[in-house]
């Protein structure tokens, strides 16, 4: 018998040191009423369980058999699953503090070096949302400017679905660009044409990289970051930030030329005034430098731009598979608004419209896993001891599609959201943007690009299936992904009469 090279005896050694401290962390664990959860195997934990394609799957199904708190193990990390409703509002709404950190997870880590928003930590997190929600603010989220400047992109988009003519298309790339033309005039005050090479490609990047976050290999890897080196989707992932990155620096070289104090145009004026405010005072610069600049453009451009395009293709497609609920929508939409271009106050008068939005949303479960949390200190939740410092997934589609909140979850049912005579209703469980401090802070923007592109494609357009397809043959079933889109699909955009 030969012996074993150096590299798989180092491999071995590692796997052998990784099961025993698991052993022993499991059985602390155990002694401190820890929660419950599927026995774990060495070294791999409970990884024979998932479906790495769509682990929310497994998750909801565990929720049953475990109850609402229970315990997962990828590889040798130890994560508590919150399911329901009630557990996870009770966790990131009533216990919002200690809910509130970001988890050490290796990709996020490596891809945000703990810079910008959405996987930073402490301080940086703090200073970084705070300055965020202000600019948010100033550049027009919830304000008639960014409302207009919805309006004109509906009209490009609307433009764009015309010059097919009835022929059938595909809309990812399409739908991609008119949203996030919004979070651009934002962040660059400027919009760029559908077709402009540049802004394609920082779509595509921003594409493949939420794809691949979501991946069987990208998983693997934040379960054995050891093995990194084999990770094809991490290298890519890393290298398409580079890039994104690389652009967002240019951008604001140029804004350095041409800034103004006295006419901040986007948020990256704001932040290169704070910037040089930082300066001024001789202090040191902790938060508002360039590293932190191109995580948050890159996480804004990012999620400003995925989940409402993904939310609004899936809404296109549930209104090919369910043609009498698209109906119903254009005659209200014809009976409250006529012609007139859709506003934000028009919500009020479109009760079934409405409701239609909130249940594709519900529905379509864009983001089923939610991004993980870590809790800040030690807590007690539904009577089980969780430490400081445990990584947390509070399951969103075991909210969304939770038993005792909703009438039929599992089936598209407007019906959610409107009372006996036919009013919309608000429901607690809706909770798409998740909740607590870390819950979605665009929510505001991403409600009212919802609501305006939706009327304004429906008020147009009839959609139905591409030639040789009928309703029955379009599929429901979620791409794979960090986020759940719909599987690629083409339709045809008919003008309404």
């Amino acid at each position: 018998m030969g012996f074993m090279d150096p590299v798989s005896l180092l491999l071995l050694f590692v796997l052998s040191v990784a099961f025993f401290l698991k052993i022993g962390s499991f059985r602390n664990a155990s002694k401190q009423n820890f929660p419950p959860g599927p026995r774990p195997w060495p070294f791999i934990g409970n990884l024979p369980l998932v479906d790495l394609k769509r682990p929310y799957r497994t998750m909801f199904q565990l929720w049953k058999k475990y109850g609402p708190v229970f315990r997962f193990q990828m590889g040798s990390q130890n994560i508590v699953i919150l399911a329901g409703y009630e557990t996870v509002k009770e966790a990131l709404v009533n216990q919002a503090d200690a809910f509130a950190e970001r988890p050490m997870v290796p990709m996020f880590e490596e891809f945000a070096r703990g810079y910008g928003v959405l996987f930073s930590h402490g301080e940086n997190w703090k200073v970084m949302r705070r300055f965020m929600l202000t600019a948010l603010r100033d550049y027009g989220m919830g304000k008639r400017t960014i409302e207009d400047k919805i309006v004109e992109e509906c009209h490009f988009l609307k433009q764009k679905f015309e010059s097919y003519k009835g022929k059938p298309f595909e809309t990812t790339v399409i739908m991609n660009a008119a949203v996030a033309n919004i979070i651009v005039s934002i962040l660059l005050g400027k919009r760029y044409e559908y077709e402009d090479p540049t802004f394609v490609r920082l779509l595509k990047l921003v594409n493949e990289n939420i794809r691949l976050a979501g991946s069987p290999s990208v998983t693997l890897y934040n379960m054995f970051p050891a093995l990194g080196f084999f990770c094809g989707g991490r290298k890519t992932v890393l290298k398409n930030r580079d890039e994104m990155h690389a652009f967002i620096q240019a951008t604001f070289i140029e804004h350095m030329k041409v800034l103004d104090v006295n006419d901040q145009r986007s948020l990256i004026d704001a932040f290169l005034v704070r910037q040089q405010e930082e300066k001024n005072k001789n202090q040191d610069n902790k938060f508002f430098h360039n590293e932190n600049l191109k995580s948050v453009v890159g996480n804004l451009f990012a999620a400003g731009m995925e989940t409402t395009s993904t939310t609004l293709r899936w809404g296109l497609l549930l209104m090919m598979k369910y043609p009498e609920i698209q109906s119903k929508v254009q005659e209200e939409i014809a009976k409250e608004i006529g012609s007139a271009h859709p506003q934000t106050e028009h919500r009020s008068k479109l009760p079934y419209t409405d409701a239609v939005i909130h249940e594709v949303q519900r529905f379509a479960n864009i983001l089923p896993m939610n991004l993980p949390h870590a809790t800040t200190v030690d807590v007690t939740l539904k009577g089980y001891f969780i430490p400081k410092g445990t990584d947390i997934l509070p399951l969103l589609y075991s909210v969304l599609y939770d038993e005792s909140q909703w009438e039929k979850p599992f089936q598209f049912y407007p019906e959610h959201f409107l009372d006996s005579d036919g009013k919309f209703v608000k429901r607690d469980a809706f909770l798409p943007f998740s909740a607590g401090r870390r819950m979605c802070a665009g929510e505001t923007l991403a409600r009212m690009e919802l609501f305006l592109f939706f009327v304004s494609l429906l008020q147009k357009f009839t959609f139905q299936p591409a030639p040789g397809m009928t309703k029955e043959d379009l599929d429901l079933t979620p791409a794979v992904g960090f986020t759940t889109p719909p599987m690629p699909y083409s339709f045809c955009a008919f003008p309404r009469s």
